[in-house]
């Protein structure tokens, strides 16, 4: 199940959950909505293992603010509420689950 982070649960989230996958995008944003499917497929096939949630960076500009996000869509990769990785841009699904993959 993908999940909705907000300012009120990011921090919550990081720390009940070992591996997190956030995708930072934006309604407006032409590849974050390209991107929106394989994100909503990498939080089905990772049920259990990974949370998985999306972010929109005007509703959580705090939150990308203190990550620096800059460009979306912008996916971060936590491990144990700790920044381990991330991915710039539209990217495939592969590119994603790797790095997801290096947390387990």
């Amino acid at each position: 199940m993908e999940l909705t982070i907000t300012e009120q649960n990011f921090d919550e989230i990081l720390s009940n959950n070992p591996v997190v996958m956030v995708d930072f995008g934006a309604t407006w944003c032409g590849p974050c909505k390209a991107l929106a499917p394989v994100v909503e497929e990498i939080a089905r096939d990772y049920e259990g293992r990974a949370a998985v949630g999306k972010a929109d960076v005007e509703e959580c500009s705090n939150i990308a603010a203190r990550f620096r996000i800059r460009n979306v869509p912008t996916v971060l990769f936590f491990k144990n509420g700790e920044l381990k990785d991330k991915s710039v841009g539209g990217v495939q699904k592969s590119t994603l689950t790797e790095k997801l993959d290096a947390l387990l």
